[in-house]
């Protein structure tokens, strides 16, 4: 059989902010597909981007390995590869360079493809996947290497050049359903031992990821979806369990990130699973990201016997008005009673945030910063609205964009259309809503420790003397962003 070496191109060393935060997970997406290839009797190798210096890495991966085929398939449960953020498609572009120079037949799959097939088959690509990838890659394998005969024109979610160099798109494939026949993520393929030393060496533990389901059924319309769409499909608890004792027994994580867009949407699911961890003695912390309207009691009790450290709301405003511009399908009170419920059980929640959706006025910007003082999550993650191919919002300021569409990396924050309020704003919000965040996490710990235990007195000395430097901050950017007054381009929101 041929051999088929895996890649993607998200380089954490070419995301500052990120790579200063060191918090690195290998490339879940790109290992499921590892996996799924050579259970079809195919030789795979791994280069992982994650942890390299640069392209050039990628480059002498394929001179050691020799592959037939390179595929660049993107972790598509990595929120930073749907955004496309502009370095990782240079990296891709030039990683295309590199294996076409060595002779490989390049495969592409991910959420800018997926939206630019055109221009990475212009690039060089061979083929690239549309959509979801793993059936489609596996037909294309047999077809390339004549274990099945089959057209590359039959071949559904493919997009490809003829030998006159036309490209082609085939209809999209429908999603995989039953997903717990799929088989689990190559982990032996990944340098787990260097990982962990990283992850320990900064944070004092070793976290893994995982994920449980795929897609999204909800209508968020600033949310690109170019991979699953609409559709949302799950695995069962007793399968994420199996792979959770594998992990476990053979590679020991002292934490787990769940990546799915929603955790444990389908009903009695989180119940289940928290019944079956508990019962089989699997309880190892874990984070994950849900909606406020799906924290019933009965799913905090499920997240709380699963053993759930932190959960990830996107709360995104403090205003109805906008949640409901962004056709969000929550509500304020939503926010409050799962902040209060999931912080009663002993969980941590954190909110992430977003600014700048067209219609917000100074008022909105102020009633979500009294949403983060009056609940005070334990965490925030700051963002301004992004515009994303294929979404509504989009399509309602495609005609503002500019040259620039995408973020050069994760800390850009640049306003890619004419937002409410000039771009200069934005970035001194960002810093105005973290220093007053941590001047009151700060102080609310001197007052209260979490779960009712006393911090070290080396760690209150510290939080002690960091109040008034976050006051001092607090006070001269909010001085910053009141010179902007109420002011702005504030359209109507339809």
């Amino acid at each position: 059989m041929a051999r088929i070496l895996f890649g993607q191109s998200y380089y954490l060393r070419l995301d500052p902010k990120l790579y200063t935060a060191m918090q690195p997970y290998p490339p879940l997406g790109t290992l499921l597909a590892a996996a799924y290839l050579r259970r079809r009797g195919h030789e795979v190798g791994l280069f992982d981007a994650m942890l390299a210096d640069s392209e050039q890495d990628w480059d002498g991966s394929l001179a050691q390995q020799k592959p037939n085929y390179a595929v660049l398939y993107e972790d598509n449960f990595n929120y930073l590869s749907k955004m496309c953020l502009s370095r990782m498609r240079a990296a891709a572009f030039r990683m295309i360079e590199l294996a076409k120079s060595r002779g490989c037949t390049l495969i592409l799959c991910g959420a800018d493809a997926t939206d630019h097939h055109e221009e990475y088959l212009r690039r060089g690509a061979d083929y690239v996947l549309i959509g979801e990838g793993e059936e489609t890659l596996g037909e294309l394998m047999d077809a390339l290497e004549g274990i099945r005969p089959m057209q590359i024109a039959g071949i559904a979610g493919l997009a490809w050049r003829d030998a006159s160099g036309a490209s082609h798109c085939n209809p999209r494939r429908p999603d995989i359903s039953r997903l717990d026949d799929l088989p689990m993520p190559a982990w032996d393929l990944v340098d787990v031992d260097l990982y962990r030393a990283v992850w320990r060496a900064r944070h004092g533990y070793y976290s893994m990821n995982m994920v449980t389901t795929r897609g999204c059924p909800y209508h968020c319309n600033w949310c690109a979806k170019p991979i699953w769409g609409q559709r949302y499909n799950t695995r069962s608890p007793e399968n994420v369990v199996d792979e959770l004792a594998h992990i476990r027994d053979r590679y020991k994580p002292d934490h787990i990130s769940f990546a799915d867009d929603i955790f444990g949407l389908k009903p009695g699911w989180i119940e289940r699973f928290g019944e079956l961890v508990l019962s089989r003695g699997l309880r190892i912390p874990f984070k994950c990201l849900m909606r406020a309207d799906l924290v019933r009691q009965s799913v905090v009790d499920g997240l709380r016997k699963a053993g759930c450290d932190t959960v990830w709301l996107g709360a995104e405003s403090g205003s109805q008005r906008i949640l409901d511009a962004m056709e969000k399908g929550t509500t304020i009170e939503q926010i409050a009673e799962a902040r209060r419920r999931l912080g009663a059980a002993g969980i941590r929640v954190a909110f992430f945030l977003q600014f700048g959706y067209p219609g917000e006025t100074r008022d909105d910007v102020e009633k979500t910063i009294a949403m983060v003082r009056n609940l005070l999550p334990d965490d925030i993650g700051i963002s301004v609205s992004y515009p994303l191919p294929g979404t509504p919002f989009f399509e309602s300021v495609r005609g503002q964009l500019g040259e620039k569409q995408n973020w050069l990396d994760s800390d850009d924050l640049a306003m890619l259309y004419k937002g409410p309020f000039p771009e200069a704003f934005y970035r001194v919000l960002h810093g105005t809503v973290h220093a007053e965040f941590r001047m009151r996490r700060a102080l609310k710990s001197l007052v209260r420790a979490p779960e009712g235990k006393r911090l070290p007195a080396v760690t209150r000395l510290r939080n002690l003397v960091s109040v008034p430097r976050h006051w001092l901050e607090w006070q001269i950017r909010r001085r910053r962003l009141d010179r902007f007054g109420n002011a702005g381009q504030t359209p109507a929101i339809t």
